[in-house]
């Protein structure tokens, strides 16, 4: 029965996903919810969206009324897949209530979940409860707790992101996962603050290379240059460049397992971008292999010829750590 009681989400729309080798139709859902418990990210505006309540009971209404929303302008039998976004940690009990989460569950059942969430709130109770909601056996593994890891190294985490939690917590929360039926996902960005850009390369490379015995999926997210954000302090100052699109190519040509990335706000300035000239198509063909895993697309963008790929050659040996950036 769809509510009556409706409210559009923060956002929420259709695509596609690329899913064991396969193209699926994903439906991805951003809920107003509590707001983040940590909200102390140096580059995340989302910090800023929250449903101000006092009551557990007015939140898990807010909520209701979003997903009745969803389920009134979609059919839910199109989507394989259901991306679940907050402004935190879906599996946060005082950002969404646990009564909402097994109602999410029911309405998406037999379709696979991907849900974000920092690894404090993954716990073998919780996960266990919501696989058992969501599954009805047409997928092997339904649910993927999605992780906001960013990088395998610690320091860079803590000084240049400033995420509130160690590698060591990210393994046991995998762990924790695993035994409860669920994968894994992770999520790294691309040159926070502070990494000069080949330090971002290199950062993005040693994490790849770490991570593939602990998830499933890898999503590598350029950073953004988000309003009301401790980032956007340091990039109106000239103190920080988004990465270029060519360094992301070269990440993606020589990763050493499957990635996926969507360049959010490509070629534009608060964006991943190069000069202007040649963005448009590299965003594009990054998309598009992010879809097919065609690894000779990449290889075939990142041989263009256009003169802004001096000016990255030159920044990547040029750019010294704790500078202004060579760029804008």
């Amino acid at each position: 029965m769809i509510s009556e009681n409706q409210k559009k989400p923060l956002a929420c729309w259709r695509g596609k996903e690329r899913y064991n080798g396969e193209t699926v139709e994903c439906l991805t859902v951003i809920f107003e919810s509590g707001g983040c418990s940590w909200a102390r990210c140096r580059m995340c505006s989302y910090r800023h969206e929250r449903y101000q309540t006092h009551s557990c009971e007015e939140l898990a209404g807010h909520l209701h009324a979003q997903l009745g929303w969803v389920r009134s302008q979609f059919r839910l039998d199109e989507f394989s897949m259901i991306k679940i976004f907050t402004s935190g940690s879906f599996f946060d009990p005082d950002e969404v209530p646990p009564a909402f989460r097994t109602e999410v569950a029911q309405a998406f059942r037999g379709k696979i979940v991907i849900a974000e969430s920092r690894p404090e709130y993954i716990t073998a109770e919780t996960i266990e409860s919501f696989v058992s909601d969501l599954d009805n056996c047409t997928h092997a593994t339904p649910l993927y707790c999605a992780i906001g890891l960013e990088t395998t190294n610690d320091p860079i985490r803590e000084k240049c992101i400033n995420k509130g939690f160690t590698y060591a917590d990210f393994t046991k929360a995998t762990a924790v996962a695993h035994a409860a039926g669920a994968g894994v996902k992770a999520y790294l960005l691309f040159k926070p603050i502070f990494l000069t850009e080949a330090e971002a390369i290199a950062d993005i490379r040693s994490s790849l290379a770490g991570l593939a015995k602990y998830v499933e999926m890898i999503s590598m997210n350029p950073c953004t240059v988000q309003k009301r954000t401790e980032l956007e302090l340091y990039w109106r100052q000239g103190a920080y460049r988004p990465a270029y699109l060519w360094s992301v190519l070269s990440i993606l040509k020589d990763a050493p397992v499957d990635v996926t990335c969507d360049p959010l706000g490509g070629g534009q300035k608060r964006g991943p971008h190069n000069c202007g000239t040649c963005d448009y198509e590299i965003t594009r063909g990054i998309r598009d292999y992010s879809l097919t895993g065609d690894r000779d697309l990449i290889g075939a963008l990142l041989d263009m010829d256009c003169p802004c790929k001096n000016e990255w050659e030159y920044v990547l040996a040029h750019e010294q750590p704790y500078c202004m950036p060579l760029t804008r």
